[in-house]
């Protein structure tokens, strides 16, 4: 009597790899893209909280000098030396810098009060939107590369 040895196939074949492989792309196809909408999302909500903490300065600092700050050096840490009205320390050296988050950050004073700009570093890379805040209180956003101005929609609306 002859034994007869059955070969049992282990493993996967070429065809069901490739079928995986293709599922696995078209999965990453429709992931990626919606992460990175949710990784803009919430760089642009971080930006607008860094918006209002510089607008919360402001306010505090018209309270300890009576006038608003004409710059962001002027609410951020001392380089040396004391607080007082050239660095008032109300806000991080990281924000005062200008730079933070792939936004530039830009504070001005105007007649009225003051004018808060924040533009993405690289337009559609590092952000997707521009923002402006003012005495008011109330921040505006553009969704073009031109910076936001009091005219432009305010968030929310």
């Amino acid at each position: 009597m002859k034994l007869q040895r059955r070969s049992h196939q282990h493993g996967f074949s070429l065809i069901e790899l490739i079928v995986v492989i293709a599922i696995i792309f078209v999965l990453l196809a429709i992931a990626i893209p919606n992460a990175m909408n949710v990784r803009r999302n919430t760089l642009e909500a971080i930006v607008m909280r860094e918006i209002q903490t510089i607008h919360q300065a402001q306010v505090q600092y018209m309270s300890q000098f009576g006038k608003y700050a004409g710059g962001l050096e002027e609410l951020g840490p001392p380089k040396s030396g004391s607080e007082g009205p050239r660095a008032a320390n109300l806000i991080p050296a990281s924000l005062a810098s200008g730079e933070k988050d792939g936004y530039l950050f830009t504070l001005k004073e105007t007649p009225e009060g003051y004018v808060i700009n924040a533009n993405p570093k690289v337009f559609g890379s590092t952000g997707r939107r521009t923002f402006y805040l003012d005495q008011n209180g109330v921040i505006h956003h553009n969704w073009g590369p031109e910076p936001a101005t009091t005219n432009s929609p305010e968030i929310g609306k």
